[in-house]
């Protein structure tokens, strides 16, 4: 059995777990900074990267307490090395070398888009590739095939704007905290989505990339148009309008990237994945399709160590190490 002791560190969210074959949690432990940053509407890089440093001993050392593992007894080390905040990534990064330098132990270095997908197979122990991911959050869009165990082929992305990103902006300019995206999900569910007219992205051009900057501005066009005429903004309307625009967007690119590649599972994963209307379109989706459609529960949707430990366990167990001198890379792709 392969124990991996997993580390995330690529935004504002410092993590630790334990995990057994890829596939059985043992222990997961997450230490956020939301209340932190949400005075100043956002994530700030450099408040983030000094928390960061604060918490990863002790986050580390309750992951391990929990699993009832000691350090000695783990096979594995993997820390996500990219994409997110250079600093923060520095920071788990740093610690996992170091750690599995000073107890000899193999480390992976883990893309933080690969752990997300990875989430799904902690999730659904019997789910195998090939099948199409959306990985969809504040700061990623990207639809891939998976056709094996690290084995990816990415058909999409976005070419401005991530998903989440549009969401937690004109969220902000309507009034909600930061992060904008579940209590947009929250507002919409007694919301009118015919209310608000707001575009949907390159729906007539053959591509599976998104585009959501068109809708982000469209969005705050006509709230501000709204407010100089006088009128209010129904918020739950507004924000059910816009969730079903974003969706409406995403659920296109799945069925367009099913019809691509023939596959016959569809995974969500990311932040945004937690979205009550994403999941509901995307079964509904599979339905029509014959297809079958997987998501994480809510808790691994969103940033946590448990999928980069997974991610890193099946690479190690397929003979995959990464060297000490990994460097983080804030801009790494998949």
């Amino acid at each position: 059995m392969a124990l991996c002791l997993g580390i995330e560190s690529s935004c504002d969210e410092t993590a630790a777990a334990v995990v057994a074959d890829g596939r059985v949690i043992r222990s997961s432990v997450i230490a956020s900074q939301a209340d932190l940053h949400r005075v100043y509407g956002g994530v700030v890089p450099e408040v983030a990267s000094r928390r960061h440093i604060e918490l990863i001993l002790p986050v580390v050392d309750r992951a391990l307490s929990e699993a009832s593992t000691k350090i000695d007894e783990v096979d594995c080390i993997a820390a996500t090395y990219g994409p997110g905040l250079v600093g923060s990534l520095l920071v788990g990064l740093m610690f996992a070398k170091g750690l599995a330098f000073a107890k000899e132990i193999p480390f992976v270095g883990v893309n933080h888009i690969e752990g997300h997908v990875y989430a799904n197979f902690l999730e659904h122990p019997d789910l195998e590739p090939p099948a199409v991911c959306l990985t969809v959050s504040g700061g990623h869009t990207e639809i891939l095939e998976i056709k094996d165990f690290g084995e990816y082929v990415r058909l999409g992305m976005t070419r401005d704007d991530a998903a989440g990103e549009c969401l937690d902006k004109v969220g902000r300019v309507l009034g909600l905290e930061y992060p904008a995206g579940p209590q947009i999900d929250r507002l919409a569910v007694n919301g009118d989505p015919d209310r608000y007219p707001l575009p949907r992205s390159m729906m007539d051009e053959e591509t599976l990339d998104v585009s959501f900057s068109g809708l982000k501005t469209a969005a705050l066009n006509l709230i501000n148009s709204e407010r100089q005429r006088g009128r209010e903004v129904d918020v739950g309307d507004f924000s059910a309008s816009l969730l079903e625009a974003v969706v409406d967007t995403l659920v296109d690119r799945c069925r367009r990237a099913l019809l691509q590649t023939g596959a016959k599972r569809l995974m969500l994963s990311g932040g945004v994945a937690a979205n009550r209307r994403l999941r509901e379109k995307a079964t509904e989706l599979g339905e029509s399709m014959g297809v079958s459609v997987y998501y994480p529960s809510l808790k691994l949707c969103t940033d946590n160590a448990a999928m980069i430990a997974s991610a890193g366990a099946f690479r190690f167990m397929r003979g995959q190490t990464s060297s000490l001198a990994l460097n983080a890379s804030p801009g790494l792709r998949l």
